[in-house]
């Protein structure tokens, strides 16, 4: 079975109706070669899966599927982790690129370039999907859940950013109309109920086994936990018991923590390195981006966050003092720690110290931070060192080989693991409890902090439990929403951090921030739309 399409980077035009005539202006979703290819299915299923893992189909240094945008920036994890976390109490960026200060102070708008970028890069990602499931839905049921679920994950994001938003589950000429926020979590909802019986058992792997990097009934089990635990915010109504009911599917799954170090190396931090398919760490990497510094790479993965956390000043191998992050020249100094990131592990942080040496400070494996020539204050915006830096990303083998390439790294991205599954579980029980913690929530807190060599705890509230999200989640793409969920992101919530507002100590930014505006472009070609409050027409 072949079908003809045009090329492996479509317009969203094509087939969301959302490209020539909405992606107008400086960020137009069009087709990078206009000439006809030959696709069958396992070309596109493929693509589906590699439009978040590589900015287009030449890697790295190829053409982005997004047209319009620098093709590392405009890479799928890159944008998501730029909107979740560098818009939050965790990162500070140094860069003064275009979009990226108005993101640490929370000041986006309409016409930010960056959140133009994540929007139409999810749209793009929904246009392969819907492709797929139009030619080849009834090819294999098992590969038709699995795009199912990409589409259905590419509108959770969509749902969680903007809320109101343009829906399209097949290709057509017409237009898109604006479905509600209750609708699109609707959709969410029943696309993964009905499709988990398709997927594969959940079922631990390594990159040596098949199906490692494809999701299976634990990925559904995962995305209905977080949509669940976030319903409240996403349509008014709680459901904390079902945000349970499926973080214990995958507590109870075959995926594991990973509790077992090599060496110096802890068991966490063998999570973020090279090798992190190879080892028992993928044991809990439930649906990982892959990335192979020969075969699949990419500027805005797993490369992104190894690099943008790095100067060449840090030496961050225990059994080596020369190298930096497992990279040659990949210490691009921009993304840090804010200091309340910091406090959330330990208060009077020491200077001096690399990350390996922080976290035996701090007494918990989780406090990767390097101190060495650096102030824990965030004076200045654009100064990599006015703040501590994150170690928790990089190119290092556990086993103390090379990795495949001194450039692109190995490691693969974890856009899902079990560790955030006991979070889960222990807030939603705790919310069940009018927020007092009880004894199996506790318990599901003390698995991760004992992993970390933590202390553990026997009492906790749901003050603890949105600073126990950071500790053991932070730099991972979900803490804009846990801050949302937690009432502790816009509105006047009188929690702020450094820079939040744009103001040096943090100030309190108008409630309507909790969601992102629709793109002007977007608006301008598409009559169906309308703006999110507070952002004008």
């Amino acid at each position: 079975m072949k079908k003809y399409i045009k090329s492996l980077v479509p317009a969203a035009a094509l087939l969301l109706s959302l490209g020539t005539t909405s992606c107008t202006g400086d960020l137009d979703v069009t087709p990078i070669d206009p000439n006809f290819v030959e696709v069958n299915p396992e070309l596109l299923f493929t693509k589906c899966y590699a439009t978040m893992a590589a900015a287009g189909n030449g890697g790295a240094d190829g053409d982005s599927d997004v047209d319009g945008i620098d093709g590392g920036t405009s890479g799928y994890y890159r944008q998501m982790w730029n909107a979740q976390d560098l818009t939050s109490d965790e990162a500070v960026c140094g860069w003064g690129d275009e979009g990226i200060p108005e993101y640490s102070r929370a000041t986006f708008d309409a016409s930010h370039p960056m959140l133009r970028g994540y929007y139409y890069r999810l749209y793009t990602a929904i246009a392969f999907c819907n492709q797929y499931l139009q030619d080849y839905s009834d090819y294999d049921a098992t590969m038709t859940a699995e795009i199912r679920f990409l589409r259905a994950f590419h509108y959770y994001n969509l749902l969680d950013g903007w809320g109101n938003v343009p829906m399209a589950t097949s290709i057509s000429s017409e237009k898109p109309k604006q479905a509600s926020r209750q609708e699109v979590f609707d959709f969410v909802e029943s696309e993964l109920l009905d499709l988990e019986k398709d997927l594969s058992d959940a079922k631990a792997k390594k990159s040596t086994d098949a199906g490692y990097g494809r999701v299976d009934k634990a990925s559904a089990w995962m995305l209905l936990a977080r949509l669940y635990l976030n319903a409240k915010v996403y349509t008014g109504v709680e459901m904390n018991d079902k945000a349970a009911e499926y973080a214990q599917k995958v507590i109870n799954s075959d995926y594991k923590l990973n509790t077992a170090g090599v060496g110096d190396w802890t068991a966490y931090q063998m999570l973020f390195m090279a090798d992190n398919g190879e080892t028992n760490a993928a044991y809990e990497i439930i649906f990982p981006l892959l990335q192979d510094g020969k075969r699949t790479t990419s500027w805005g993965t797993s490369l992104f966050l190894i690099g943008s956390t790095f100067d060449g000043d840090m030496h961050e191998n225990p059994y080596d003092e020369g190298p930096t992050n497992g990279t040659a020249s990949q210490q691009w100094g921009g993304n840090r720690a804010t200091k309340q990131l910091v406090e959330k592990f330990i208060t009077d942080a020491p200077t001096g110290l690399r990350g390996f040496e922080m976290r035996q400070v701090a007494g918990d494996d989780r406090a990767m931070f390097n101190s060495v020539g650096r102030e824990i204050d965030n004076e200045e915006e654009g100064v990599f060192k006015s703040g501590y830096a994150v170690a928790k990303f990089n190119n290092f083998k556990s086993d103390g080989t090379l990795a495949s390439d001194p450039t692109h790294p190995d490691m693969d991205c974890p856009v899902f693991r079990k560790g955030e599954a006991y979070l889960i579980y222990a807030e939603a029980l705790t919310r069940q409890n009018n927020g007092n913690a009880p004894s199996a929530a506790i318990d599901a807190i003390n698995q991760l902090r004992m992993r970390a060599n933590a202390s553990t705890i026997s009492k906790a509230d749901l003050n603890f439990i949105c600073d126990e999200w950071s500790r053991e989640m932070y730099f991972e793409a979900v803490r804009r929403s846990t801050l949302i969920r937690f009432d502790r992101f816009a509105g006047e919530v009188n929690y702020n951090w450094d820079w939040k507002g744009g103001s040096k100590d943090g100030r309190n930014i108008p409630a309507y921030r909790n969601l992102f505006a629709i793109p002007t472009t977007d608006l301008t070609a598409n009559d169906n739309l309308h703006q999110n409050p507070g952002y004008g027409n």
